[in-house]
């Protein structure tokens, strides 16, 4: 499994940038066993939560062990703590450089599927919301979306003040990321708008994974934004379990994703560092 740090210039964002990407190209089988057919990698983008960085799906999961079991390529770029929204007068274009040019860029660094039925896109808290918002702004690239605990923070626009303790719920910090909070109901900046605007196109949805711990402030918001997607008539599957916003559930719940994920349920394992099966 080769696992790669990767640092490049973004012009989305005007400045160099750094991924992780995992690529399970380097398989090595039992002499009786034929090697992987060669073909593009179907591809899942997965974005970190609040305050962290391209580090913290490799650091907090078992992601490099399950991708090289399906098969699966893994990109995760930092976001900041931008909602990975664009902010084009700041030059801050995270919406654009998610789900436009690190999609381009990747299938040019590595050999990854073009298909929008092979490229996914997926994240936890706030990488969960930047996931479903860019998911549904660039449908005609991503064929799955996967939320883990999505931090659906637009629910909290009438009750925002700037009294919360956390940077991310203080009024002013929405109004910087997502402007003006009296507009947002019919503004593109609402996922919810999004959707409905795919089906007023006659667009086809992506399929759609939400899941959320039964003790994470955020489930009732993830219970209704389940059940506005699925009055639009998007394909939701949705999951509850035991635990708050904490990695234990997002390390569960992202073996969960990948197998729900339309993989080759055929993959090969091959060896695995340590000589695991043997």
């Amino acid at each position: 499994m080769a696992l790669m740090r990767v640092d490049f210039f973004s012009k989305a964002l005007m400045r160099p940038v750094t991924m992780n990407v995992i690529l399970p190209a380097d398989k090595v089988f039992f002499e009786e066993e034929s090697s992987e057919d060669e073909k593009p990698f179907k591809t899942l983008y997965l974005l970190h939560g609040v305050m962290g960085n391209y580090t913290d799906w490799v650091a907090g999961t078992c992601i490099k062990r399950w991708a090289e079991e399906k098969n699966l390529a893994v990109v995760m770029p930092s976001g900041d703590n931008f909602f990975y929204m664009d902010q084009p007068r700041l030059q801050n274009c995270y919406s654009e450089f998610v789900g436009k040019e690190l999609v381009n860029i990747t299938r040019k660094m590595f050999p990854l599927s073009h298909k929008r039925e092979d490229t996914f896109i997926g994240g936890l808290s706030m990488g969960g919301y930047g996931a479903i918002y860019n998911g549904l702004k660039y449908h005609e690239t991503f064929g799955c979306i996967a939320g883990l605990s999505s931090a659906m923070i637009l629910e909290k626009k009438e009750f925002a003040s700037e009294d919360s303790p956390m940077f991310f719920e203080k009024k002013s910090f929405l109004e910087a990321i997502f402007g003006d909070l009296s507009e947002i109901e019919k503004s593109d900046v609402n996922p919810q708008r999004l959707a409905e605007k795919i089906k007023e196109e006659g667009g086809e949805f992506p399929r759609m994974y939400l899941c959320c711990g039964i003790d994470d402030p955020l489930l009732e918001p993830n219970r209704e934004f389940r059940d506005v997607m699925r009055g639009l008539g998007v394909d939701v599957t949705y999951e509850e379990g035991p635990g708050a916003h904490e990695w234990d559930f997002w390390n569960r719940y992202i073996k969960k994703i990948i197998d729900w994920l339309p993989l080759d349920k055929n993959s090969k394992e091959g060896l695995n560092s340590g000589n695991v099966g043997l």
